[in-house]
């Protein structure tokens, strides 16, 4: 059962929680952005406060590489660290799990291709951003000669997690509508899965309603809008570690790097287009449960969202257009064969409704305004 902490003004969980794992020597992954927050002045601090060594790990990119990876375990062993703490977005996240369930594995060969080995290395993650969820997951991204590599084990979830409301007083405002359409993705995606139990179905109707309830406090940086934001993409990300994402995300990785927009961004723009789609196209529902079932999904939605199942697309595309997520130019009708190409047929696999080749490509010219 992972805890679950909120932070005080002068981080007391934190200490409890150290003081509790009797770790002498902790490694902190973190990014550059860290400087920007209050928690940084506790962990320069913590060794003289308590004794407790603090081994900072910042080695990693946006996208971390393998080899990232492979230096965030050798430092963890090298100076014998006992428990991990990460401080960021996904990325750090990502690296943490990662080095996290490395650390007692056979350094002679890669580590990627060897069968994960559990351990019990404490791991607490304070997410500085609401929207990815990886601290309630059991995926991570790694990338190894430029190939994306997923990485999934439940022994990697951190045991513990801190919600630090002033983490997010400092992003962009692009960054937070971002990542909060990405925890409303997720939870959305998770909700009509076809890997969707009565367990995440709650999760993901719980996130929803959190996120819209939350969402006008959370952009104007009120402590109790980011903790409760915080806690939604929490929930969104248990719902997606029982179900995975569906074509939303499938279809928006390469959204993401063509045109430079953030994750979520890309991700909210192709579940505003899907949406549509499914509700014209029930009849070719691909979950065994059968087309009751999804209708009844698609109605669970929007009644979360605040809206009834026939303004659920005009709902969504209104939150979109709203946050000023406007949708990228096409820069050349290549573009769609790069996109096409780039669709896992794994996540598409997920969706409740079939998807064709030439159903993504129209799918895809709608985002790009080629086609209303």
């Amino acid at each position: 059962m992972q805890e679950i902490m909120k932070a005080s003004e002068n981080y007391s969980e934190l200490d409890e929680y150290f003081s509790k794992s009797g770790a002498e020597r902790i490694m902190l992954v973190c990014g550059a952005s860290i400087e920007k927050l209050r928690i940084n002045e506790y962990f320069e601090t913590l060794e003289k406060r308590s004794g407790i060594k603090v081994v900072r790990f910042s080695d990693f990119q946006p996208n971390p590489r393998y080899e990232s990876v492979v230096e965030g375990v050798r430092a963890f062993r090298e100076h014998k660290c006992e428990l991990i703490a990460a401080v960021g977005g996904g990325s750090a996240l990502d690296t943490a799990k990662c080095i996290k369930l490395y650390s007692n594995m056979d350094d002679s060969s890669e580590y990627i291709k060897q069968t994960i080995i559990p351990n019990d290395v404490p791991f607490i993650a304070v997410p500085t951003t609401a929207g990815t969820g990886s601290e309630a997951n059991h995926f991570a991204v790694i990338y190894l000669n430029g190939e994306k590599q997923s990485v999934a084990d439940d022994s990697c979830i951190p045991s513990a997690v801190l919600f630090d409301a002033s983490a997010l007083r400092s992003l962009p405002v692009y960054q937070k509508k971002a990542t909060m359409m990405d925890a409303l993705c997720h939870a959305v995606e998770a909700y009509w899965s076809v890997n969707s139990t009565d367990e995440s179905m709650e999760y993901s109707r719980s996130a929803i309603k959190m996120i819209i309830a939350n969402k006008d406090r959370y952009l104007v940086n009120d402590d109790d809008g980011n903790t409760n934001m915080l806690k939604a993409a929490n929930i969104a990300g248990k719902a997606i570690n029982i179900t995975r994402t569906t074509a939303g995300h499938a279809m928006c990785y390469k959204l993401t790097t063509l045109y430079g927009i953030s994750h979520g961004h890309a991700a909210a723009l192709c579940n505003m287009v899907l949406i549509p789609h499914m509700l014209a196209n029930i009849s070719k529902c691909s979950d065994m449960r059968g087309t009751e079932h999804l209708g009844e999904v698609l109605s669970g939605i929007a009644e979360a969202l605040g809206c009834g199942m026939e303004s659920l697309p005009q709902f969504f595309s209104g939150l979109v257009s709203e946050l000023g997520l406007a949708a990228p130019k096409m820069k050349s009708d290549s573009d769609i064969d790069i996109l096409k190409k780039s669709v896992d047929p794994v996540r598409l696999r997920n969706h409740p409704v079939s998807l064709s080749a030439e159903d993504i490509e129209k799918l895809y010219r709608q985002i790009l305004m080629q086609e209303q």
